[in-house]
């Protein structure tokens, strides 16, 4: 019992590392940008503030704690989050197909809206140490200044990526829990000049803001007051990463830590009405709220978290696109696993795209104010498409009428969040919507291509490995032919029934007759066991061909060369294929033969009669196939013999053309 809640904290501690960075920074620009909103530091009135409070509060306590974490929490697939792991989750259980429209668009949206949140946290943060002494020095002294420290910052972040969320997490829990410490000890010192603001724990004076001539920016100041809880989905999807019971556990400490500090910023403003001068926009409670003998703490500290929420952003999307790629939403990827832990991955690819739209990001804006205007857009998309997901969920583990009420409650306020941030899409908003639209493009392209050329493909596409066993086995016994290699390798999935891709053996036996003492078709599953390294053959009656099934564990790396060396020499010694002896060799010896690795590049025929929108997608998917991750790479035969031939695809063949005989004049 000792030792389980030991685990449980130690889970906690590093869940605070992980989980909560996003929605733990949103203290430095909520405040700050409804400030802004009502035009300025000397425009606040006391019901604006406690209007402000008031729709901070519920909206944490709607959206984040009864939503995800009371909720959405529950709605994992085997240990995992987030939107595609919810669909993954319905998509067998509810007969309604249109669901991978909300999936796709929530997905693009939540990967799109991260693009801003470590540009936007960390600029917050780092704006905190401008025209500041520390020492005798002022180390940062103007905003272009701010942008390259930031910029620094977050290269690094990405750099350290490659060294996995468990690591991070350990490193990175005991300074949120420091944060969050500070966020309430900081918010508690400001309400003791103010304790009465606590009555705008009350729903009424949020509701009473919304329609008061004191609140300039009318309902849209909801867009705003949204940024507290843009972390929310984000919390969602790293259930993977440190378990619910940890969630759970750090949840409430995070919360209260989060509504003291935005009480007690709201007590230094109440404290000080009248008393601002018109500086105009980007005055920050969070920061002037502070002793000047913690400032420069407070800044430094705000900075840390403020990293620590851009790992949160990048951890949830790496678990984002792996579940996508799982769910055939997006093309391979090569992801790894730093640690023993199914759930902790990295994505090279992923991690470098998002550091490169980031820093574009960070350029573009340049300042915390300009993100602020523009951040969240996005993110109530995602939001959206997870409600109507969770309505589906919640019908089938409880009664019709709660999942009724829960997506009125939902899908109004989160409609009324929505159409407040569209006001967002003219000061910037168009930049992530722009890059939602980039990557459900090519979700939809990836996705619906698939279902379009497999909707296309005729019978005559898949070929059973049967009907080709004589004439295989004729072609590795013509010595009238030149000897191509000792062993071919299609890497290749065959199904029970021993049928594979028209285009392997098209390969094999008419693109470039290939003559080989045995012909392997090589399928690699990854099981969800670290270590796994088994494998299973079948001769299918003959000699010289083999379907070989590798069971490989999420760290065991691909090397499928050194593998099917074993392989064939575990064969030989079985008696089951022939010896290889090689000639001219420098092993001594040597029994196993060469080996040659064929891989297939599909190309879109012009003999088909497919055309528009539909050809476009197929094209889409083809392309993406053949431009992301190599084959060689990911099987790892970097120093193997590999050729990569062009296949034509034909899918739905055009009427042939039928040419007449022209007779020839006689002269």
């Amino acid at each position: 019992m000792k030792t389980k809640k030991t685990s449980l904290l130690a889970g906690g501690l590093v869940a605070l590392g992980i989980v909560y960075g996003d929605i733990g920074t949103s203290p430095l620009y909520v405040m700050n940008a409804l400030i802004n909103d009502a035009g300025g530091a000397q425009n606040l009135t006391r019901d604006y503030i406690f209007g402000s409070l008031s729709l901070v509060f519920w909206t944490l306590m709607l959206m984040t704690t009864i939503k995800y974490v009371l909720v959405a929490l529950r709605a994992d697939n085997h240990g995992e989050g987030g939107i595609f792991a919810l669909y993954a989750l319905l998509r067998h259980k509810v007969k309604a197909s249109w669901l991978i429209v909300p999936a796709l668009i929530g997905g693009a949206a939540i990967l799109a809206d991260g693009t801003l949140t470590p540009a936007v946290t960390v600029t917050s943060a780092i704006e905190g140490l401008k025209g500041i002494k520390i020492g005798n020095q002022v180390w940062v002294h103007n905003q272009s200044e701010v942008v390259i420290v930031t910029l620094l910052i977050l290269l690094i972040l990405f750099i350290i990526q490659r060294f996995g969320t468990s690591i991070l997490g350990k490193a990175f829990g005991p300074i949120m829990l420091i944060w969050f410490g500070f966020l309430a000890v900081f918010g508690i010192a400001n309400l003791v000049d103010e304790p009465g603001v606590l009555l705008a724990l009350s729903p009424h004076y949020g509701i009473e803001l919304l329609f008061s001539p004191a609140n300039k920016a009318g309902i849209f100041i909801l867009g705003s007051v949204f940024l507290a809880t843009t972390g929310a989905e984000a919390l969602y999807s790293d259930i993977g990463h440190v378990g619910r019971p940890s969630i759970y556990l750090t949840w409430p400490f995070v919360c209260l830590s989060l509504v003291l500090n935005y009480f007690g910023q709201g007590a230094y403003l109440l404290h000080r009405i009248g008393s601002f001068s018109p500086t105009g926009t980007g005055y920050n409670p969070f920061y002037q709220m502070l002793p000047s003998w913690v400032y420069l703490f407070g800044v430094v500290i705000a900075a840390l978290a403020a990293i620590i929420a851009s790992q949160a952003l990048i951890t949830g999307s790496f678990t984002l696109i792996e579940e996508a790629i799982g769910l055939k939403f997006l093309p391979r990827l090569k992801v790894e696993h730093p640690s023993l832990a199914r759930g902790q991955i990295y994505i090279s690819a992923v991690n470098w795209i998002l550091c490169l739209v980031t820093s574009c990001v960070l350029l573009y804006f340049r300042t915390s104010a300009h993100m602020e205007a523009a951040y969240g857009l996005a993110i109530t998309m995602t939001m959206l498409m997870t409600t109507l997901l969770l309505f589906h969920y919640l019908q089938l583990k409880t009664k019709a009428g709660l999942a009724w009420l829960f997506a009125i409650v939902y899908v109004t306020i989160e409609g009324i969040f929505f159409i407040s941030s569209m006001t967002k899409f003219v000061h910037g908003g168009y930049v992530t919507i722009l890059i939602t639209l980039l990557i459900l493009l090519i979700m939809v392209g990836w996705y619906f291509g698939n279902k379009l050329r497999d909707s296309f493909a005729s019978e005559n596409e898949y070929l059973n490995l049967d009907n080709y066993k004589t004439m295989l086995a004729q072609l590795s016994n013509d010595d009238a032919l030149p000897l191509t290699v000792s062993n071919l390798v299609m890497m290749t999935r065959v199904n029970r029934n021993h049928h594979v891709k028209r285009e392997i053996l098209y390969s094999i036996l008419d693109k470039d007759l290939k003559r080989a003492k045995v012909y392997w078709f090589i399928t690699v599953n990854t099981t969800d066991e670290p270590y796994t390294s088994e494998y299973t053959v079948d001769l299918m009656g003959t000699r010289n061909m083999v379907n070989v099934q590798l069971y490989l564990g999420f760290k065991m790396p691909t090397k499928v060369n050194l593998y099917l060396r074993q392989i064939v020499q575990d064969l030989m010694d079985q008696g089951q294929i022939d010896p290889q002896p090689q000639a001219y060799t420098t092993i001594k010896g040597r029994q196993v033969g060469d080996f040659k690795f064929v891989f297939i590049k599909e190309l879109l025929s012009n003999d088909n009669q497919i055309t528009g929108w539909k050809r476009g997608l197929i094209n889409i998917r083809i392309w993406l196939q053949n431009h992301t991750l190599s084959p060689v790479n990911f099987y790892g035969l970097e120093f193997s013999d590999v050729i990569t031939e062009p296949v034509p695809i034909v899918l739905h063949r055009q009427s042939p053309v039928k040419l007449k005989q022209r007779s020839v004049p006689k002269f």
